[in-house]
């Protein structure tokens, strides 16, 4: 049985993930070393649902799915800004640029979380917090570098960096390799626009 690892998210326009590289780029100028591994600024993206294995054949269903689920929404706008980090800026594991989303797009997320329940992928244990990540804490780094690095994201805030114009839910593939993930749009849902 032929599976991907698959994942459904919002594509950023070039001008945010420029913005977002301007910010990665200089967190790491300020943390100099290799306790972060930072996403490349093309795999940046807002994740709504992590499927995991997704089996090939059940490709038609999912994605008719996810298309009757979106066509329910009108486009919507969320901006972004903010720098923050999970599980807490002090003791930072994934670091990323936050998200402020209004209710539609957090009512939008719910809908497909609840609708690919029902076509079998699990509940997400964890409510929805909507962000960017753009840098991923190495396991590998000690309390001494976890605590720099927490100072270092207090002592750059970001603020507003773009607003993000919903139109289309992409389903991507991601591809592990040695250099790192590559992500691919294998369907896209487009939003309704109501009069």
């Amino acid at each position: 049985m032929s599976v991907i690892r698959a994942f459904i998210a919002v594509e950023l326009p070039p001008d945010l993930l420029s913005n977002l590289a301007q910010v990665s780029a200089l967190l790491q100028s300020r943390l100099e070393d290799r306790t972060v591994r930072w996403i490349p600024t093309k795999n940046i993206h807002l994740t709504l649902k992590f499927l995991g294995d997704v089996s090939v054949k059940n490709l038609d269903i999912l994605k008719e799915a996810l298309a009757g689920e979106v066509a329910q929404y009108q486009p919507m706008e969320f901006s972004v800004g903010g720098l923050g980090a999970f599980p807490k800026i002090r003791r930072p594991r994934v670091i990323w640029v936050g998200v402020e989303a209004p209710p539609e797009l957090l009512a939008l997320q719910r809908s497909i979380e609840a609708r690919m329940a029902k076509i079998g992928y699990p509940l997400d244990k964890r409510a929805f917090a909507p962000h960017l990540t753009i840098g991923r804490v190495n396991r590998s780094a000690s309390p001494e570098d976890i605590r720099r690095i927490g100072d270092v994201l207090n002592d750059n805030p970001v603020s507003f960096l773009g607003a993000v114009r919903v139109q289309e839910i992409h389903l991507f593939r991601s591809d592990l390799r040695p250099s790192g993930a590559v992500y691919s749009k294998i369907f896209t849902a487009s939003l309704v626009p109501r009069d």
